[in-house]
């Protein structure tokens, strides 16, 4: 199931829009994927995004490889 979006409008100074299209460009993003990822990420950081639970499944595919000796 897709998560919801919700459209609204943001009014930016136009050298931080053209900052962000760059570095949305680096990162092979548009501009609103961009800032979507930024918002996340400093929410995440400052604790205020709870932490997405991942299927047991999803968790165990995901998880760091350990190198057998």
């Amino acid at each position: 199931m897709a998560k919801e979006k919700k459209a609204f409008p943001l009014r930016i100074d136009a050298e931080l829009h053209r900052a962000i299209e760059k570095w949305a460009e680096d990162e092979f993003r548009s501009v609103n994927g961009h800032i979507e990822f930024l918002l996340r990420e400093a929410l995440r950081k400052a604790g205020r995004l709870p932490s997405r639970r991942l299927p047991a499944k999803e968790a165990a595919d995901s998880a760091p490889e350990v190198a057998e000796e």
